[in-house]
């Protein structure tokens, strides 16, 4: 059985009744990831967390070493991943302290994140299709609704680059796009999740409309803050009911992402790639031919 992961957005930076606590620190062959996993039992239940943004806040949406991040996870054993993130809202119906589950995502950042293990000398392709998982939305949104919390399934996440917020053109062309929610963080960790075979779900706090939305006042870091202090809460009685609730056998397409995404042949990928990655491919490589 294997431990569930929730990754800390704006504002959560630590969760209250995890028992057994105790940080690690990791190396990873990516750098470090943003702070120390604080690993315990949350509702009976094994949990690693981790703050994206670090303690404190110290970390822009660019700086994140998201590899680092997921790598850690996988390395300590995480099977599922819970991201609670803040977002902005490109719909009047989507309003600020709702909860929305995306099933999509659109990238708008300007590349230079790095989103794939693969590389110097190992090439894969995942299916990305569907970038979350199905099966856990389901579990994430049940349990959200039974917190009395408004709740969206469905809708996609534009992943914007950041650190600054869009523009009134940028928010109306998203609009026009068919875009839902607007973020800076979680495409990247969506497609590395799916890399690692890690089940992923992204549980977005909306705290704005951005700044599309005429009549009501831009977006500001003290309107995000102040609507994500008030949402933080119900995000965390919403993995207090959830933890407990989610199968102990979870068994999805995201669990062998990997099994026909490996197309360079193994005695061409380098000894050290072999060695990093085996925690992430060690069961398709070593039994290929």
């Amino acid at each position: 059985m294997g431990k569930i992961g929730i990754i800390g957005g704006s504002g959560l930076y630590k969760i209250e009744g995890i028992k057994k606590v105790k940080p690690v620190a990791i190396t990873t062959p990516f750098g470090q990831p943003s702070d120390k996993y604080i690993t315990g039992e949350l509702e009976g239940r094994q949990v690693v967390f981790l703050p994206r943004h670090g303690l404190g806040h110290r970390l822009n949406p660019s700086e994140i070493n998201f590899r680092a991040n997921i790598y850690g996870m996988k390395k300590l054993g995480v099977d599922r991943i819970i991201s609670v993130s803040a977002c902005g809202s490109l719909k009047k119906e989507l309003k600020p302290l709702d909860f929305v589950i995306p099933e999509q995502f659109v990238d708008r950042t300007n590349q230079a994140r790095k989103m794939s293990f693969f590389e110097k000398g190992i090439v894969a392709h995942i299916g990305f299709a569907e970038p979350v998982c199905g099966k856990l939305c389901a579990a994430v949104y049940k349990s959200a609704r039974k917190t009395g919390s408004r709740v969206h399934l469905g809708g996609t996440y534009l992943n914007m680059e950041g650190p600054a917020f869009s523009t009134k053109a940028e928010s109306n062309l998203y609009r026009a796009w068919g875009m839902d929610i607007i973020g800076m963080t979680n495409m990247a960790e969506a497609k590395l999740a799916r890399e690692a075979e890690i089940c992923y779900c992204t549980l977005a706090a909306v705290t704005d409309y951005d700044c599309w939305y005429e009549s009501v006042e831009t977006v500001t870091v003290e309107m995000v803050m102040s609507n994500l202090s008030k949402n933080i809460q119900n995000a965390k009685n919403i993995l207090k009911r959830l933890i407990p609730a989610l199968e102990n056998k979870h068994n999805c397409s995201c669990r062998e992402a990997l099994k026909y995404a490996i197309v360079t042949d193994k005695k061409f990928i380098p000894r050290k790639v072999k060695e990093d990655l085996k925690i992430i491919i060690g069961k398709y490589i070593e039994h290929r031919a």
